[in-house]
């Protein structure tokens, strides 16, 4: 039985008419949740340049009503294609972190991605965030032992409960290729934009001068492929 939908999308549109739309994929699990602020205030920036934005729960996360064990990563795809193909004009996808793993099943006519990273490297993050927790609750476990206990079982990690199909999917995924496809990262350069990591951040974090300098980035990119 397919669990109850659909997701809640946040959208923030502008006074006119819109350029174009842009969809940002957040990163998944926690570091949705740290990085959303400053999301929302680089949505309302592009809103006020006169793009369309919208921001979507994906299956099991936020507001969503769906278990997040009955999830996996090809069903986040699924929905992520889904939403896009309810967008009329030119769209852009801009996907954040592991946000990238979702993007490529969907249709737009640019892709921005802002730090891509495997499914591989969350998976060790939120495992050696388990084992330090069970650590400190007296509990013995280690990546081996999760990695089997995850083949069976869904698994908690970081209050996520991950199924083993999830586990797997994210074990070998990659962000894959797209075109047109512009790649920065935090830092300095011309593939680069000014801000701060926060999702290595323990609790929910803004970064205003982020915000602005990730819709200008978006915007730019999107004159550079002919969407103005």
């Amino acid at each position: 039985m397919a669990p109850p939908g659909p997701e809640h999308v946040l959208r923030i549109t502008p006074t006119r008419a819109p350029r174009a739309t842009i969809l940002l994929v957040p990163p998944l699990f926690e570091e949705a949740n740290r990085t959303r602020r400053t999301l929302v205030l680089a949505m309302r920036t592009l809103a006020a340049d006169g793009f369309a934005t919208l921001l979507p729960d994906l299956p099991g996360q936020n507001d969503s009503l769906v278990p997040l064990e009955r999830v996996d990563l090809a069903r986040w795809q699924d929905a992520l294609a889904d939403t896009t193909a309810t967008i009329d004009g030119p769209l852009i996808i801009a996907s954040l972190r592991g946000g990238a793993l979702l993007d490529h099943h969907a249709n737009a006519a640019a892709w921005w991605r802002l730090a891509p990273v495997s499914g591989a490297s969350l998976l060790r993050t939120l495992m050696r965030a388990r084992v330090a927790a069970d650590r400190e609750s007296g509990v013995t476990s280690s990546l081996d032992s999760l990695q089997a206990e995850a083949a069976t079982t869904p698994l908690l990690l970081a209050g996520n409960r991950l199924s083993p199909t999830m586990m797997a999917q994210l074990g070998s995924a990659e962000a894959r290729p797209v075109a047109p496809l512009r790649t920065v990262t935090l830092g300095n350069g011309a593939d680069a934009i000014a801000g701060t990591p926060l999702w290595l951040r323990a609790e929910p974090g803004e970064d205003a001068a982020m915000a602005a300098a990730i819709a200008a980035d978006i915007a730019a990119w999107s004159q550079t492929c002919g969407i103005s």
